[in-house]
């Protein structure tokens, strides 16, 4: 745990978030700069900086990401219509916090390229 991540204290309850899905290695909760009707970061609960920071030994980790956005999806009635998954990795593509985080993005028409 990194004293000074953000990402780091709502997986450990410190800092409050509307979390919709937890498990021993992620958690799920409402961005609370949403970009599209739902958006939800999922989190791995260790502290892994960008993906360029993944080490073969988090493959179960992206996995569980992945699959649970999945889920989140159909919870929340967006996956019919689509949605969109995203990655940030460093500043350049727009990553803001240094925790590995997937956005689920949903209830909207999404254009591409994006950004």
């Amino acid at each position: 745990m990194y004293s000074e991540c953000v990402f780091c204290e709502i997986a450990a309850g410190r800092i409050k978030a509307e979390v919709l899905y937890q498990d021993d290695d992620i958690i799920a909760f409402r961005d609370i700069n949403a970009q599209a009707p739902l958006h939800v970061l999922l989190i791995p609960r260790k502290h892994i900086e960008t993906l360029n920071d993944v080490s073969p030994g988090d493959a179960d980790i992206l996995s569980k990401l992945i699959l649970a956005a999945k889920e989140l999806a159909g919870k929340e009635g967006i996956s019919e219509d689509g949605y969109r998954l995203v990655i940030n990795c460093n500043r350049n593509a727009g990553q803001e916090v240094f925790h590995l985080h997937v956005h689920l993005l949903g209830g909207r028409k999404f254009s591409w390229p994006p950004g």
